[in-house]
């Protein structure tokens, strides 16, 4: 009896043990690094048509060591709404973001406030976009607005502060000093964003050149003519041909550039601008120089961000953080890159839709591995809280991606995915919502002006060049997709939301 008794006694010190053990254990850091507009084609690891063109080897090393999602997909293809989903895990009507001209409510809860709750200290360095003064954070320190690529105002902590040199190096330099100088007692929340690569599109000095020499491949739907599918593509304006404007092509610039800087950039572009206007170009021949230099900016804005995603990785193991720290890197939405002739973002189309997620958490995730779930930016919010060991808020919206993190999909995890644009006549995009099961897609058109559907075929038309709304071979699939999206509507508590 006394030796079962003394085995008891130990087993249970042991157990003991483990528990102080596992509640000593300091809770994961998070660092969220967020860009705006940024496609997948853009990413190296998504392997789309510029990934041995343009490579992000510091992008890719965060999907070597973690794990790649290939269907992430947001609630509201644009930049403010989006910004507001992430903070709140909740759709556009619930949070009050339905378009970049609202302003958000700081006083909603949000992740960063949870987070600050729950022990970490929080801090956001970069693009915001919401209007609003931050909330919930420790530190701040936030573009105007858009923000311009060289010497941007920071608004930090209350006050505006001006700094030279290029956006993206700055944001990285900002969030570096802030985690030299946080409270080390702490985990940390730190949200890096920005603004690149949204338009328009400067790239840094030393990246002029890159590109210059060479021909970036076309898409094949550059010349798209909208046939075959309802008239609200047609009546866009975000084409490549006849939209960008000279601020986009680089005639104009945006920056207030130093007289060292605008020599040198001014100094590269002014003589191809002057070669330009001697071809006196037309038709799809100006299309294509158009799509030439639009793309290069892109992705010379796309390298720099690459380059200083590299710096934070190299810092976090050169501080011994990287075991400890999650890393995740996503974008507020997708982007055309010339698909379909656009270059812009906010419609349901798969370019729009879908944004890079890719995520390291070292002892989680089995490295070098990809998730093909339909994951969503609502979700971000619960996934940071359960990463933290924070309560999850009955009325956030999302679902926390940590099972799937660990390689386990949950058999209830969601198979269909609604989507809700309320920015009516942005670039020509009427309002429109729908739903999708990753291989179908049905999209309302409520406009009185429209009052139209579209379906897509995913499998057989991936460019979506067809709608087959009324083919009565789809008459069953499209039926019951029209049943899911009442469904959705209903849970997300849009289906009597009134768009003021």
């Amino acid at each position: 009896m006394k030796s079962v008794s003394l085995q008891k006694l130990v087993t249970v010190l042991i157990l003991m043990s483990g528990m102080t053990h596992a509640t000593n254990e300091k809770p994961p850091n998070i660092l969220f690094i967020f860009t705006d507009d940024h496609a997948l084609n853009a990413i190296s690891a998504y392997e789309g048509p510029l990934a041995k063109i343009a490579p992000t080897p510091h992008l890719d090393r965060i999907a070597r060591e973690g794990m790649l999602f290939k269907h992430c997909l947001v609630s509201n293809s644009i930049c403010a709404p989006s910004r507001a989903v992430v903070l709140t895990g909740k759709y556009s009507h619930l949070n009050g973001q339905l378009t970049n001209k609202d302003m958000f409510d700081g006083s909603q809860q949000t992740v960063s406030k949870l987070l600050k709750k729950a022990g970490y200290q929080t801090a956001i360095v970069g693009k915001w976009h919401l209007k609003s003064t931050p909330t919930g954070f420790d530190h701040f320190e936030v573009l105007k607005g858009q923000g311009q690529y060289y010497n941007p105002l920071l608004f930090t902590n209350g006050k505006n502060v001006k700094h030279t040199g290029y956006t993206t190096d700055i944001i990285t330099d900002q969030s570096l000093k802030w985690l030299e100088t946080r409270n080390a007692d702490k985990p940390f929340f730190l949200m890096t964003q920005h603004k690149a690569p949204h338009g328009r599109w400067e790239p840094a000095l030393r990246h002029l050149e890159v590109f210059e020499d060479m021909e970036i491949p076309e898409p094949p739907t550059l010349f798209d003519n909208y046939d075959g599918r309802t008239t609200a593509p047609a009546q866009h304006k975000m084409g490549i041909a006849d939209h960008m404007g000279p601020h986009r092509l680089m005639f104009q610039y945006s920056s207030k550039f130093t007289p060292e800087q605008f020599k040198i950039f001014d100094g590269h572009f002014r003589p191809l601008n002057d070669a330009f206007e001697k071809l006196n170009l037309q038709g799809k021949a100006r299309t294509r120089w158009n799509y030439q230099r639009y793309i290069k900016n892109y992705l010379r804005c796309v390298k720099a961000v690459d380059e200083n995603v590299g710096r934070l990785l190299e810092y976090l193991d050169d501080n011994g953080l990287a075991n400890n720290t999650v890393v995740i890197y996503s974008s507020d939405q997708g982007f055309w890159l010339g698909e379909h002739g656009w270059f812009d973002k906010r419609w349901m189309y798969e370019e729009s839709l879908h944004t890079p997620l890719i995520v390291r958490w070292p002892g989680q995730i089995q490295p070098d591995t990809t998730n093909t779930d339909l994951v969503s930016n609502l979700d971000f919010a619960q996934t940071f809280l359960d990463i933290a060991g924070a309560r999850q808020p009955g009325d956030m919206q999302g679902l926390a991606l940590t099972p799937l993190l660990r390689g386990k999909t949950p058999a209830n995890w969601r198979k269909t995915h609604y989507y809700h644009y309320y920015e009516a006549g942005g670039h020509g995009v009427p309002v429109h919502y729908g739903v999708t099961d990753g291989r179908h897609k049905l999209i309302r058109f409520p406009d009185d002006t429209l009052d139209a559907w579209e379906f897509f075929d995913l499998k057989k038309d991936p460019n979506e060049m067809q709608s087959r709304y009324g083919d009565p071979q789809y008459t069953r699939t499209i039926a019951a997709l029209k049943e899911e999206l009442n469904r959705l509507r209903k849970q997300y508590q849009v289906e009597n939301f009134e768009n003021p």
